[in-house]
């Protein structure tokens, strides 16, 4: 028997003050223990990986620090694209994730989502879908560019905040946005510090459509002539780009010139093209976009005989999807302004089609759907399929309605039944867009464990690459109580 000699076996030591990164948490910091058990949150250091970090936060659980150097690296750590991304000083706070390979990313996001799912709602999907993937780069059609006279330094700077702080990056290029925007940075700063109005315009706000660039800039005192002249110079020497300004609030926004060509984007797909205003929600990434409304669309697997209500309707990028397939639509918004423009868009989009592809019979209603009661979701009748595309607060009244009538129906409601609800039939599927992997979850598990519903499928939705963003979906279906 060979006898083992001190250099035959090389053993490993991790010195105690290296601390080894276990996972990745929602705000894309590593995550380690101490030896004592504590867990530290480490900007920029990434999973397996072993790490030196300066601790600048300590609270009696947990300590927060930032990487100071790597002694072992992740084989998925990479070179970040852009030269505004780190943790120097300065440095851009728009992404979080730059430095993580693209596929780990999207296994961190999916693993965020299963992991909501669980602990929270106690669901788990019987499948787990295919991640929607687009490009990684100048996908981000609308940003809200903050916009700073740096006097001492007699310059404007115009982009996102700094990573942790309130002042605005110096950047000057930007390769999330789109190339012609990125190209634009420069040239916008030029033109704010020409401006008279050089000290009293805070913000740039983007929206890109598939042919015009809307670019709204909020000015706190009115435009001088000469200000408005150099506005439209910059405009006619950036093909596409349009100026829309706003005095005040939101309600105050308006072309700077009414004749410029409007601003759409389409959904080829279903041969619907829709105009919106450059306030109108509107998803950032429109390559995203167009395969989430055929997924989800596919998933619903509306019939042509079905009715389906689509809640948060928004100006109708799934509603008007939907009626060239389902028989009856109804869509649902809490803001009066949407449910016009989605009517508007409804008209538009019928007097463009062909008579043989006509839209189905749609209403778009106006209701807070924060306050939902089992009394108004029978209002609302019946429906074979629902749509539910929530903000990041989720549809907790909703689906909390829908459990309701669920739990009646049952007998395990004490009291009197909710008139109707004896006729009232639940949807038989539910496809959920979610922009929060925790209010899901929680709506998840009120939908399964009182409302009688399966997740049959959940997946993640790589709407804003590079961020700790994380956008999913999440298909349910009805299962009818057992007498």
């Amino acid at each position: 028997m060979t006898e083992l000699t001190e250099t035959s076996v090389k053993v490993s030591v991790v010195p105690s003050n290296w601390l080894q990164v276990e996972s990745l948490d929602l705000d894309a910091q590593g995550i380690a223990h101490k030896a004592d058990g504590k867990v530290v949150f480490i900007e920029g250091a990434l999973p397996f990986e072993h790490v030196s970090a300066n601790i600048n936060r300590t609270k009696n659980n947990w300590e927060q620090g930032t990487l100071t150097q790597i002694h072992k690296s992740s084989s998925q750590r990479v070179t970040p694209v852009c030269p505004h991304f780190g943790l120097h000083t300065g440095a851009c706070g728009g992404c979080k994730m730059q430095h993580l390979h693209p596929s780990a990313q999207i296994a961190v996001k999916q693993r965020a989502l299963e992991d909501n799912l669980w602990h929270l709602g106690k669901v788990k999907p019987e499948l787990v879908l295919r991640p929607i993937e687009g490009p990684g780069w100048g996908y981000r059609y609308r940003a809200r560019l903050s916009v700073r006279f740096v006097k001492k330094k007699g310059t404007v700077l115009v982009g996102f905040h700094e990573r942790k702080s309130r002042y605005v990056a110096d950047m000057q290029v930007c390769p999330v946005l789109p190339p012609h925007v990125s190209a634009m940075l420069m040239p916008l700063r030029s033109l704010i510090a020409s401006l008279d109005a050089v000290e009293t315009c805070p913000q740039i706000e983007l929206a890109c459509g598939d042919e015009v660039t809307a670019l709204v800039l909020r000015h706190l005192e009115p435009l001088s002539v000469v200000d408005v002249q150099k506005l439209r110079a910059f405009a006619a020497e950036n093909k596409g780009v349009q100026w829309w300004l706003q005095a005040k609030g939101p309600e105050t926004v308006k072309l700077l010139d009414p004749q410029a060509a409007p601003l759409t984007y389409a959904l080829p797909e279903f041969g619907i093209t829709m105009p919106f205003k450059p306030t109108d929600f509107t998803q950032v990434n429109p390559y995203i976009n167009r395969v989430l409304v055929s997924r989800a669309l596919r998933l619903l697997n509306v019939q042509p005989h079905e009715r389906v209500i689509d809640w948060f309707c928004g100006l109708g990028n799934f509603t008007l999807p939907i009626a060239t397939q389902a028989g009856q639509v109804l869509g649902i918004e809490g803001s009066d302004t949407l449910v016009e423009r989605s009517r508007e868009n409804y008209m538009n989009n019928c007097a463009l089609r062909p008579i043989n592809r006509v839209l189905a019979a749609t209403e778009f209603i106006a209701r807070n759907l924060f306050e939902m009661t089992p009394e108004v979701l029978i209002q609302d009748g019946v429906a074979d399929k629902w749509l539910v595309d929530p903000p990041r607060e989720g549809a907790f009244a909703l689906v909390s309605a829908l459990a309701e009538l669920h739990q009646q129906k049952l007998g395990s409601v004490e009291g009197t039944a909710t008139p109707g609800a004896s006729q009232w039939q639940a949807p038989q599927r539910i496809v959920y867009v979610s922009c929060n992997p925790s209010t899901l979850a929680r709506d998840a598990g009120l939908l399964v464990h009182r409302a009688g519903y399966r997740c049959v499928a959940a997946g993640v939705v790589n709407m804003f690459p590079h961020t700790a963003h994380v956008e999913s979906m999440a298909v349910f279906e009805y299962q009818e109580p057992s007498h």
